[in-house]
């Protein structure tokens, strides 16, 4: 487990509060949406509004309609159907990149770094190849521009209080991750690219990264073909299938596992991440609040250990109420993620959930993909190709 990530979390919490921001600079935001092509994603235009120590200056949208209604939104008189055209004139310190399509955010991040953007925060998922991703790291690099991801839950405060549950040994011996996504009417590789993130991005938390990958991806049953490919929803590239079973080896040493059956799922299960261990378990829901709850008992005798109920684990730790006020709207509203985003220019470091921590996730999707290509091999990451697997399938 990363020190860093600890006292990162910790970092986003304290800054919460938005102490100190009143004697900055104010810091000027462009909104980049496409009204059709995945919109503003999760509320990446109106979160702005109530970040401390910024101004929208500036939106862009190519549909016409879209670009009136997001100007109204956010009260500013400056709208653009060209983003480009919006960045050099605007000349923004953060872009937010709003579409959920994640065709488009490859050419959106280069443009915002190459127009002197300090700062991105981005819809996931992050892109559609790692080669994508390779260029998007490297242009951050080269100009210092800090890029941030929205997922949202890896800037909760309790994460660091749950890595020392585990630290502590609450659940015993750790012996595996599981995670599911939300598997309805998108289960199995859509979920996997659009949910399946947030889930690689909490496991990569507590794992480290992901150094192999074993995979199928079935469609009825049987393994998915060349023949089966489509164009995906959400600019995700080729797909195919309803359904993905993944197992991968990350940097601990433990399994994590990732599954996603088309309509398996119902609204109060799915979408989570389980730490298992030998004397209990640690159960994180994506988006919930309380985000975590914790079990004592062994999980593989659970008649035995119907006694103990799930308790919920907040920042103050388990069975305390949530200190933070407001818990909600300060992750699930992107607040924290912002003021995050802002220390990171201001400190020169990486946001908590960088450009690097997206390509991870995606390099644990590329894995399922790569993996089913060679017919459910064991394979190393990171992947030597860089292009998306099944463009060879």
């Amino acid at each position: 487990m990363r020190r860093r990530a600890f006292l990162g979390t910790t970092l986003a919490a304290a800054s919460m509060t938005g102490r100190g921001l009143a004697d900055e600079a104010r810091l000027r935001v462009a909104v980049i949406g496409h009204t059709g092509r995945g919109n503003f994603g999760h509320g990446l235009d109106t979160m702005w509004k109530d970040v401390p120590g910024v101004t929208v200056v500036a939106v862009a949208d190519a549909d016409v309609k879209g670009l009136a209604a997001a100007q109204a939104k956010l009260e500013t008189g400056r709208g653009f159907t060209d983003y480009r055209r919006m960045l050099a004139e605007t000349k923004p310190d953060i872009v937010a990149i709003g579409p959920r399509h994640i065709d488009q955010h490859h050419t959106m991040s280069l443009a915002s770094i190459e127009a002197g953007a300090r700062g991105i925060y981005m819809e996931k998922p992050f892109c559609r190849t790692l080669r994508e991703a390779d260029e998007i790291v490297a242009a951050c690099a080269r100009s210092g521009a800090k890029l941030a991801l929205a997922h949202r839950n890896r800037y909760h405060p309790v994460l660091p209080v749950l890595a020392d549950l585990l630290r502590q040994g609450k659940i015993g011996r750790v012996l595996e991750y599981r995670a599911r996504g939300k598997e309805d009417a998108r289960g199995g590789p859509l979920d996997l690219w659009v949910l399946g993130c947030h889930l690689f991005n909490l496991i990569h938390f507590f794992a480290g990264e992901a150094r192999t990958c074993s995979a199928t991806v079935l469609q009825e049953g049987r393994p998915v073909t060349a023949a089966d490919l489509s164009e995906g929803a959400e600019g995700v590239g080729p797909l195919a299938g309803n359904e993905v079973h993944a197992r991968f080896e990350m940097a601990d040493g433990l399994p994590a596992f990732f599954d996603s059956v088309q309509n398996a799922g119902v609204r109060d299960t799915g979408f989570g991440v389980q730490i298992i261990g030998t004397e209990g378990v640690l159960d994180l829901r994506v988006d919930a609040e309380p985000l975590a709850h914790w079990r004592a008992g062994s999980p593989f005798r659970p008649i035995a250990s119907s006694s103990a109920g799930w308790i919920p684990v907040t920042s103050g730790g388990p069975g305390v109420p949530e200190p933070v006020k407001d818990i909600r709207k300060q992750v699930g509203g992107h607040l924290a993620p912002a003021l995050d985003l802002i220390a990171a220019i201001q400190e020169g470091r990486e946001p908590l959930c960088s450009a690097a921590d997206g390509r991870h996730a995606l390099e644990m999707t590329a894995g399922v993909f790569e993996s089913h290509r060679q017919k459910g091999a064991r394979i190393s990451l990171p992947l030597k190709e860089r292009e998306h697997p099944w463009m060879r399938l």
